[in-house]
């Protein structure tokens, strides 16, 4: 699995903590900025990573911006995005078990960071169930399909 990783400068300190313990997991990933010390829009560094994810460089994507917000607003305009903020751990769980979520957004302001490390184990860690939610999945699929057009 190959995962997408960008912030915002709100979110950049917990982006380079989770960028860590991504490297300690072994996990691939390509880091699409933004760098220390700049101040840039969330939605332009959201659709570095989206864009990542919806042409198929990266399977997945964690997204930081202040509260995860924006983030996932933004990252979840793009076709087959499926972007969901997780508040905490049970959230990351069923975002994967019952969503498929493929975009993981988390907020560097709103987020301790042993939390948010373990929200991002969790996420990784958790297979999607398929059976009724593929059902349920598919029809926010079909959704997208006829409103993006």
């Amino acid at each position: 699995m190959r995962i997408a990783l960008a912030s915002d400068h709100a979110g950049y300190d917990l982006k380079a903590r989770v960028a860590d313990y991504l490297r300690a997991r072994g996990a691939e990933f390509e880091d699409f900025g933004c760098g220390p010390g700049e101040s840039v829009d969330y939605p332009d560094y959201a659709a570095r990573g989206a864009r990542a994810v919806a042409e198929g460089v990266c399977d997945r994507a964690i997204l930081v911006c202040g509260t995860g917000i924006g983030m996932a607003m933004a990252a979840n305009k793009f076709k087959g995005l499926r972007a969901t903020p997780c508040p905490t751990e049970y959230a990351a769980e069923m975002a994967r078990k019952h969503n498929d979520s493929n975009c993981l957004t988390l907020g560097g302001r709103t987020h301790a960071v042993e939390l948010a490390l373990a929200i991002v184990g969790i996420w990784l860690d958790t297979e999607f169930e398929g059976g009724r939610h593929a059902r349920r999945v598919q029809k926010i699929r079909d959704i997208e399909d006829a409103n993006c057009k």
